[in-house]
């Protein structure tokens, strides 16, 4: 089959370089010029530079798709984390441009696939079904065009229903150091490095490959004051502030690699593969990656619910015949093990964002979020194995409905989660204004 795939992001090249091996015709459009190629190197992705955690979902597809891109990555520096609740892989410590990289070296040397530089302007068609991509300096012909282009773009909007899409409330800001030799450590909590919530807002610290950190300060988007943290000197002074931030930034342990990167504002979206009628809009064109499901970059699942799509894509593709019932069925598994996701934040996003607002008070009347059970794991070890799975997505976010129950009695008993010391949202404002 000849594949077109618009858009050269880790899904779209995993995806490529999966369909290849299977001994399909691949071509690849992509507008930017990849990683390590200038300033501009992917600039209708504005996550890119900021930092990164591959979860479980990431680390498994590529040791059992694509073992050479799994060494690959360990040669380039990334690390394989372990689970502290089993003992198996976890997740992959790496930056987003070392991920990239990798895969797009590994593309490159692919006899089935071809890299083309160069801006998908719409989708071919004809007979009712798509035959290729017009591009603004020729046609890339296909069988099966696939949109991985990610969900800022409008490519391919016609012929598929409008996005669910709902906003977070909250922004975030980061900056990457390196670690000086010999400096040592500074606290870790979690399989990504350190991540704590505060009172009023959120911060963390991403262990990446060689050597490399991502400081993270996450707020409500509606606190202009902590907007100064814009400036490397006010960023470094509220990471000096802030337990946990403090070892890591401080000059005995690291130095900065990059300016302040904002991040705007984060966001949850959705959209299927079908039609305002629910049919497929234009068999052979297919959604894929967040073209399908962003969820809030604070948990770090964007790659990973991305992957678990193209496996399952890829997987259904195997001697398939029809492609409008390959359409229906993949957009079925996606309402069923992706979408999940994307409610989970939009349901949490509001909950943490009252809280940190003092706009919600108590416990909500209808079910916990996921953030208020994963409070109550702190004290009930079986609960906290359950969130385990949950974090690592080895279950979904529905799952959890076995275990609210328990979790709603720990928190209606008086029990009181750990408090950490640190800095209010208000403290750190006064500090950086």
């Amino acid at each position: 089959m000849r594949i077109v795939i618009v858009g050269a992001g880790p899904v779209g090249l995993f995806a490529a370089i999966a369909l290849g091996r299977r001994g399909h015709r691949v071509d690849v459009v992509e507008r930017d010029p990849g990683p390590g190629a200038g300033r501009r190197e992917r600039r209708g992705v504005p996550q890119f530079g900021h930092p990164h955690w591959f979860r479980r979902p990431v680390a498994d597809a590529f040791a059992e798709e694509m073992p050479d891109v799994d060494a690959a990555l360990a040669r380039a520096g990334a690390h394989h984390v372990r689970s502290r609740e089993r003992d198996e892989i976890a997740g992959i410590r790496c930056r987003r441009s070392t991920l990239e990289r990798v895969l797009r070296q590994v593309a490159a040397g692919e006899k089935t696939l071809t890299l083309r530089h160069g801006t998908a302007v719409r989708v071919l068609h004809h007979g009712g079904r798509a035959t290729g991509v017009q591009l603004r300096d020729g046609v890339a012909e296909a069988d099966l065009v696939i949109n991985a282009a990610g969900a800022s773009g409008r490519y391919a909007d016609e012929f598929r229903a409008p996005a669910e899409r709902v906003d977070s409330g909250m922004s975030y800001l980061s900056r990457h150091y390196r670690i000086r030799p010999g400096a040592g450590s500074g606290p870790i909590n979690s399989p990504l490095g350190f991540f704590q919530f505060f009172d009023g807002f959120a911060a963390a610290v991403f262990l990446q490959d060689g050597d490399t950190i991502g400081v993270v300060v996450i707020r409500p988007t509606a606190d202009e004051r902590l907007a100064a943290l814009r400036s490397p000197r006010v960023f470094d002074a509220a990471a000096r502030a802030i337990p946990g931030l403090d070892r890591w930034t401080s000059p005995a342990c690291s130095r900065p690699l990059t300016s302040v990167l904002s991040g705007g504002t984060m966001r949850s979206l959705y959209r299927g593969q079908l039609d305002d009628q629910g049919a497929v809009g234009l068999p052979g064109l297919l959604h894929l990656g967040d073209a399908v499901c962003v969820t809030n970059p604070i948990s770090g699942r964007g790659v990973a619910t991305g992957l678990l799509q193209a496996r399952q894509l890829v997987g259904s593709l195997d001697g398939v015949r029809g492609i409008g019932d390959a359409t229906l069925a993949f957009d079925a598994w996606c309402v069923r093990n992706i979408r999940p996701w994307y409610d989970d934040h939009v349901a949490w996003d509001a909950d943490l964002l009252g809280q940190w607002t003092g706009d919600t008070g108590g416990l909500p009347a209808g079910p916990l979020t996921s953030g208020r059970i994963f409070l109550a794991a702190f004290a009930d070890r079986d609960l906290k194995k359950v969130v385990s799975d949950y974090s690592e997505m080895r279950i979904l976010p529905t799952a959890l409905a076995a275990v609210e129950p328990r979790a709603r009695e720990i928190l209606t008993s008086g029990w009181q989660p750990p408090r950490y010391e640190g800095p209010t949202r208000d403290e750190l404002a006064r500090l950086v204004t």
